[in-house]
């Protein structure tokens, strides 16, 4: 058995490459931000090319790719182009996933149209799929690993959002195959679970009285930030988190660590509780 002990700045990432994909905005920039802070060079992969190059330009090191989760040769030409640019890659950050204005007609299996629920799965499951195969051999190499962004409506049921939270679902179980399959040629592979997440995005698009909702859950005074969860994401990839693999950290206040209707309770007993 290895008696190696832990370096104490085993939490750097210096000499690492990552790939953050959908990198160009709320928690995929927040999360190239902090890998390169920890010394990691860092490729932002995004749909939002000019998003992405602006981004990258603020970014020391970091570059921009292009990338389309639901066109398996656009997956497999952003790894590739990482993998020459840098000549190695350590890390995998799946975080692209469908959102945004078409993602808004996700809401129960009754009302459930085929063509979002097919591309939600396209884009979220099958893409993250391509990007890991394609990263693979590059992973074996150099004993990088995955990090991949599901959410913790993946591990609760929920009205709204069906073909969103079970996507994250498959995730999390491709998360467990892969460090399965793949621990003992040195790879490991974990995902992080976000709550509600003060993106700008959701800041200018979430109604205020959802929020307020989510806000009387949260175990926190506040809804996590793109920080917390970029935070979690440099930690899962990093030396430090050596020993876990096939895990999924929650980061979402607490939200999900208690019974139903807290917020109901803590208004009866009062803000003491």
């Amino acid at each position: 058995m290895g008696t190696d002990a832990i370096r104490p700045d085993a939490i750097s990432l210096d000499g690492k490459v990552a790939i953050v994909t959908g990198g160009a905005g709320g928690i995929g920039a927040a999360t190239a931000r902090r890998m390169t802070a920890r010394g990691a060079r860092v490729a932002i992969a995004d749909i939002a090319m000019a998003r992405a190059e602006a981004l990258a330009h603020q970014i020391p090191g970091a570059i921009a790719l292009a990338l389309d989760l639901g066109d398996e040769t656009s997956i497999a030409a952003m790894i590739a182009a990482a993998h020459a640019h840098f000549g190695r890659l350590d890390i995998l950050h799946n975080n692209a996933a469908l959102l945004g204005p078409e993602a808004q007609a996700d809401t129960d299996i009754e009302s459930m149209d085929t063509a979002l629920w097919d591309k939600t799965y396209a884009v979220n499951v099958r893409g993250t799929m391509l990007a890991c195969r394609a990263a693979l051999p590059h992973l074996r190499v150099s004993k990088g690993n995955i990090v991949n962004t599901v959410s913790n409506l993946a591990l609760q049921g929920h009205i709204i959002q069906a073909a969103y939270s079970s996507s994250k679902a498959a995730i999390i179980q491709m998360t467990r195959a892969i460090a399965a399959s793949h621990g003992r040629h040195g790879i490991r592979c974990n995902a992080v679970a976000p709550g509600m997440t003060m993106t700008p995005a959701l800041r200018e698009a979430f109604p205020p009285a959802l929020r307020a909702t989510v806000e009387g859950e949260t175990l926190r005074d506040q809804l996590g930030e793109a920080e917390d969860i970029a935070e979690a994401a440099a930690f899962l990839a990093s030396d430090a988190a050596r020993n876990i693999t096939g895990h999924v950290l929650v980061s979402d206040g607490g939200c999900a660590s208690h019974v139903p209707g807290l917020a109901g309770f803590r208004a009866f007993f009062g803000e003491q509780v």
